[in-house]
């Protein structure tokens, strides 16, 4: 049966909402606040993330007010976006997910990995529509499937090709720049997959019609990663601590309560309950410092994604590593 075109327009105007914010945020220099002198620390965020619950509290305005900094708060529709708002100084710190990270990298932008948050495969994959009748990733051969450009799911992509004996050549890229497009375009039927991440794919789980042919279980631990400059973080360690002792504040709270993030989150995110908390359920807030195994983890991810000549040149990702511990 089709799918109602109208059936994800809330993540429609959700990603475009996103987009617009991260273009605003981008006029935004690190400086003094006009009405009282007091410094600003600009976060850059996305929706549904640690940070994103961090802003809901409040918590860390309380934590800082002592120290005469403000806090200003920056949405942006993925990752990328994110991360050349930080490497161009719009923005002092943020998040982003294990592939747009390397992406960075690669394309010489001056970001810094200080911690990453627990495995979260269950939280990417590929959706089909049902009256497709595509069983398994193997089926995909020959199809066009949507996906971004460094984007984490395009990573399960690549992975889940290899390991049904495919190559990423088997299937004709359709690339975008924002869940809302990938998810048009298969409503539409000009692609017959689309690589997502919650809460965009617990959403298109919940819808009669999708499934989720191939999460990230086994393939991909999919990462998130708090990140900013190495200038920035040599001069704000003090700082850059308060706010992941914020973080873990709020983090160890949301592991407890998946449905009191929910709650919190479904206003402005404009999903619902049931949908968040199914995201919430499968996910580990906590952050973690950066250990061989998490930077072995992102260099298998550079390597692959530059075997596929997606990126130009060998990287080492140890060498975005900030050297320093920035957490309590």
């Amino acid at each position: 049966m089709p799918m109602p075109k109208h059936a994800f327009s809330p993540l429609r105007r959700l990603l475009i909402g996103g987009l617009l914010a991260s273009v605003a945020s981008a006029l935004l220099p690190w400086s003094e606040a006009i009405a009282d002198d007091a410094r600003t620390l600009r976060i850059g965020y996305q929706k549904f993330n640690s940070i994103n619950i961090l802003k809901g509290s409040g918590a860390l305005e309380k934590a800082l007010a002592p120290q005469g900094v403000k806090v200003s708060w920056h949405e942006f529709a993925a990752g990328p976006q994110l991360l050349e708002a930080l490497s161009t100084g719009a923005i002092d710190l943020g998040h982003a997910a294990d592939a747009p990270s390397v992406f960075a990298q690669a394309a010489g932008k001056p970001v810094v990995y200080l911690a990453a948050e627990q495995p979260y495969p269950r939280g990417i994959g590929l959706v089909v529509r049902e009256q497709d009748h595509l069983a398994s990733v193997q089926d995909l051969k020959g199809k066009r499937v949507a996906t971004g450009r460094g984007w984490n799911a395009q990573y399960l992509l690549a992975v889940a090709l290899q390991q049904a004996g495919l190559s990423y050549k088997d299937i004709t890229p359709a690339y975008v720049n924002n869940a809302a497009d990938a998810v048009a375009a298969l409503q539409s039927g000009s692609v017959q997959a689309v690589t997502l991440w919650d809460p965009f794919l617990a959403a298109a789980e919940s819808q009669p019609g999708l499934k989720n042919l191939r999460d990230g279980s086994g393939l991909s631990n999919n990462r998130t990663f708090y990140l900013s400059t190495a200038s920035f973080a040599d001069q704000h360690r003090a700082l850059l601590k308060t706010f992941f002792a914020e973080l873990g504040k709020v983090s160890q709270w949301a592991n407890a309560k998946p449905a009191e993030v929910a709650a919190l989150l479904a206003p402005q995110l404009g999903i619902s309950t049931q949908v968040l908390e199914v995201a919430s359920e499968r996910r580990n807030y906590n952050a973690v410092a950066i250990t061989p195994q998490i930077v072995a983890e992102q260099q298998k991810l550079a390597d692959t994604f530059q075997g596929l000549g997606l990126i130009p040149r060998k990287l080492q990702v140890a060498e975005a590593v900030y050297p320093a511990s920035v957490l309590p």
